[in-house]
């Protein structure tokens, strides 16, 4: 079949016509409205429902009544007082969680005897319940304070210590022989290439050990403690003061959404280089 020059003219437009980059890649945004406008949309959803009387006040009070009772808890203190205490818990039982689980999961992910020892170990005592175990860390420590940061550092220590070896293990081992290759020394190894790559993988367990946290806190202040959210909490059901007992879980979701907020603006500086 014989080309014509009308078929070399249209060839030589469709080499000049740009292609259409496709490899985009996989990265999802995130749009911060559009959890305002659904966390609005159930608000409103559950004012109109308690307005209407589709919604029992005993079952679940309404939005208005809430934030009502959750700002007259603070004008009179009670809200300051009770998170003040859990704070300092969730503060002090996290960083000790988190520093005891990083410096496992680093010995495991990293030395052989570590491994061999540290796995059977975390699967061993990682599926008990650490509530489970707070009277037997109220006997060791007493009921003050330790106890409950003890039983908070324990639920965050194995899900850091998984997370953090984890994450040493996926680290790509052609980029390690590549720091071999260039003569570079263990610890810088570990420094420059390890840590680095394993950092994803342990941001993304502090997100978990965060709300771990948070759960452990009001377990064990339900148990025993004078002061903090879960004390308030149970005082509040007890007393079928069911405004203020929802004042108390609304005070723990922005707790947590304060903490997802200053995770996520961590996870953008550290993680940058993604």
């Amino acid at each position: 079949m014989a080309i014509t020059s009308i078929d070399i003219s249209r060839m030589d437009s469709a080499l000049k016509s740009p292609v259409p980059f496709r490899a985009k890649g996989f990265a999802p945004r995130r749009y911060w409205w559009t959890a305002a406008v659904f966390f609005i949309a159930v608000i409103l959803g559950l004012e109109l429902g308690s307005r209407a009387g589709w919604i029992t006040p005993l079952a679940f009070p309404a939005p208005s009544a809430i934030l009502t009772s959750l700002h007259k808890l603070t004008l009179s203190g009670a809200i300051p007082l009770h998170l003040a205490a859990s704070l300092q818990r969730i503060i002090i039982g996290w960083t000790l969680g988190t520093a005891l689980g990083i410096s496992f999961g680093l010995a495991i992910g990293l030395f052989t005897w570590a491994r061999s020892i540290g796995i059977s170990v975390v699967a061993a005592l990682f599926p008990i319940p650490k509530i489970a175990i707070l009277p037997l860390l109220i006997i060791w420590f007493g009921i003050g304070e330790a106890s409950k940061i003890w039983t908070i550092a324990l639920g965050v220590f194995f899900t850091t210590v998984i997370n953090t070896y984890t994450g040493i293990d996926n680290v790509p081992r052609n980029i390690v022989r590549m720091g071999q290759s260039f003569d570079m020394k263990y610890w810088s190894i570990v420094r420059k290439i390890i840590i680095p790559g394993a950092m994803p993988s342990i941001l993304a367990g502090f997100r978990i050990t965060l709300s771990v946290s948070i759960i452990l806190l009001v377990a064990a202040e339900m148990i025993g403690a004078r002061y903090g959210l879960g004390a308030f909490i149970l005082e509040a059901g007890n007393l079928y003061r069911i405004n203020d007992l929802l004042a108390g879980v609304l005070v723990l979701a922005m707790l947590g959404l304060l903490f997802s907020f200053c995770l996520s603006q961590i996870e953008q500086r550290v993680l940058g280089w993604r």
